[in-house]
């Protein structure tokens, strides 16, 4: 995401530009509104599988967690005894065909980074695709029993048997104008709809969630992993020694906030989300440690020049929620899983 519209969504001393993005919002705002009526209306088809899909999104433009919480996600499907079939676009893969398999040895230029990090951390099966709904029956295909969904709010042509809406509670719905004038991708009143808001706090609070009904999520920075050696040290081993810091996410502050909470020395070079890294954008003169976010360190591998890497850590992060809002989650995944039954594909 451009770091200039960052400032004009999240800054309020950046708002007034959002002012001359307004009539490009309306525009917006009648098209998408006009798509999603034609989806309700019955217009514009949905397609059901034969096996419960979930749902993984937000309504807003950039990382909110939502990949960490598929991940949770698909740990607690597994823990039921269930294989997990996981479908995402792909970002920035350059597959020659769709939809597409992927393993831990798919490369991040084939598949995206994130359909990457999915395949390495969950072991699921995953498949990545423009189509949703053909990837969908793909991973049914493969053998999944449920389909996560990942970022797939908007995608109206897969129908859906569970919605979550991921929502980041420091930056929150930015200033609440729609693109491009504001982050939003639908207007908020879309949150009504879904069957669960998980709001992913940064920073240990006793506060309750502000939004009524949704529950926390607590994204926590794990160890470092060497991507030359595969070597694991925990972070706090890096305190006392400047570090720089990479990520090329939805939200780079958050990985460097969250270093530097843990007492870092950082240096950090922000870049936009599934950005290419090339040998000269994780080596530096100085020779310090480069911390990166799990995302961009699969970029890096297939086929890295072992002196471009040495140096070069990848951070684990991962979601924790108390007893009580991981019981409400498992309640709705008891709805839905209970009802599959008898189902036909459209």
């Amino acid at each position: 995401m451009d770091a200039f519209l960052q400032r004009v969504w999240y800054e309020r001393r950046s708002q007034w530009f959002s002012l001359l993005l307004l009539p490009l919002s309306w525009l917006f705002a009648l098209v998408s509104g006009a798509r999603r009526a034609a989806y309700r209306r019955g217009w514009l088809q949905s397609f059901r599988m034969t096996r419960p899909v979930l749902v993984v999104g937000n309504i807003t433009v950039g990382g909110t967690g939502k990949t960490p919480m598929t991940i949770w996600l698909a740990e607690q499907l597994h823990a039921r005894g269930l294989r997990v079939g996981i479908v995402l676009r792909g970002y920035g893969g350059r597959s020659t065909r769709w939809p597409c398999d992927v393993t831990n040895e798919t490369s991040a230029e084939e598949a995206g980074d994130e359909a990457v990090l999915l395949a390495q951390r969950t072991g699921a099966l995953i498949v990545a695709g423009p189509d949703r709904v053909a990837a969908a029956r793909r991973a049914i295909e493969r053998g999944a029993e449920v389909v996560v969904c990942d970022d797939g709010m908007q995608h109206y042509r897969l129908a859906r048997d569970l919605e979550l809406a991921v929502i980041d509670e420091r930056r929150g719905l930015g200033n609440g104008r729609l693109l491009p004038a504001g982050p939003l991708r639908e207007p908020v009143g879309r949150l009504n709809s879904v069957d669960l808001k998980i709001l992913t706090r940064r920073s240990v609070s006793a506060d309750p969630s502000p939004i009524p009904g949704a529950v926390v999520a607590m994204p926590q920075l794990g160890d470092a992993v060497s991507l030359g050696t595969g070597e694991r040290r925990a972070l706090q081993t890096f305190v006392g020694t400047r570090v720089h810091a990479i990520a090329g996410i939805g939200n780079p502050r958050a990985f460097f906030d969250a270093l530097s909470a843990l007492g870092l020395t950082i240096e950090p070079h922000p870049f936009p989300d599934h950005a290419r890294l090339t040998a000269a954008d994780v080596t530096f003169p100085d020779g310090a440690p480069v911390l990166m976010t799990e995302k961009d360190a699969v970029k890096c591998r297939p086929g890295a020049d072992a002196a471009s890497i040495a140096n070069c850590w990848a951070v684990r992060l991962d979601i924790s929620m108390s007893e009580a809002d991981a019981q409400t989650l498992h309640r709705l995944l008891d709805r839905v899983l209970g009802a599959d039954a008898g189902r036909a594909v459209n």
